[in-house]
C-alpha cells in the first residue's frame, strides 16, 4: 500500500467527488501517460490542470496508475489505496531514470516513504534523493507533459 492520503508528501490535492488525485510536480517527468490517457481530466493549458470530476473515479485511478514516476496519486472515496503491482520491475530509461514498481519503501529524508511507483534517480545528480529530477537532462527535449506553474502551486508543500 503506498503512502497514506495524509501524508503531505503526496503533493497537492485535486478533490473530486469520488476521487481525489495528488500530483508532486517535482516528482514529474513529463512521460504525460495522464494527458494521454485522459486529456479532459489531465489539461495543461488549463488552470487547474487536474479535473477529476471530468471522468468516472475508476477511469481516473488507471490512468493515474500509468504514471511511472508516482508524481501522480489517487484516493477513492469508496476503496483503499493503490496496491502494489505483486513482482518489482525496475526498468532504466534510456534518457536517465530508474522506473521501479512494486511495494516499495523508500529512504528519503524526510524519513521512509512507502511507495508503489518511482523514477530514481540513476545519475546521482539529483536535488532531489532518491528521485530523478532531470538533472541528467531527462526533460531537455521537447516536453508534452504537465508541469503546472500557476500562482497556487507556489505555496505547495
Amino acid at each position: 500500500m503506498a503512502t497514506p492520503a495524509d501524508d503531505n508528501r503526496l503533493g497537492r490535492a485535486y478533490a473530486a467527488p469520488e476521487v481525489t488525485v495528488f500530483y508532486d510536480r517535482g516528482r514529474c517527468r513529463h512521460y504525460a501517460e495522464c494527458v494521454r490517457g485522459l486529456p479532459r481530466v489531465f489539461d495543461p493549458t488549463r488552470r487547474p490542470w487536474i479535473r477529476a470530476d471530468l471522468a468516472d473515479p475508476q477511469a481516473v485511478a488507471e490512468v493515474v496508475r500509468r504514471c511511472p514516476t508516482g508524481a501522480l496519486h489517487y484516493r477513492l472515496l469508496a476503496e483503499e489505496s493503490e496496491e502494489p503491482t505483486r513482482s518489482t520491475s525496475i526498468t532504466q530509461d534510456p534518457r536517465g531514470p530508474l522506473l521501479v514498481r512494486g511495494d516499495l519503501v523508500l529512504d528519503t529524508p524526510e524519513g521512509p516513504l512507502r511507495e508503489t511507483r518511482v523514477a530514481l534517480c540513476a545519475c546521482g545528480r539529483t536535488q532531489n534523493q532518491p528521485f530523478c529530477d532531470g538533472a541528467c537532462g531527462v526533460n531537455a527535449g521537447a516536453s508534452g507533459g504537465t508541469r503546472d506553474q500557476g500562482p497556487a502551486d507556489r505555496q505547495e508543500p
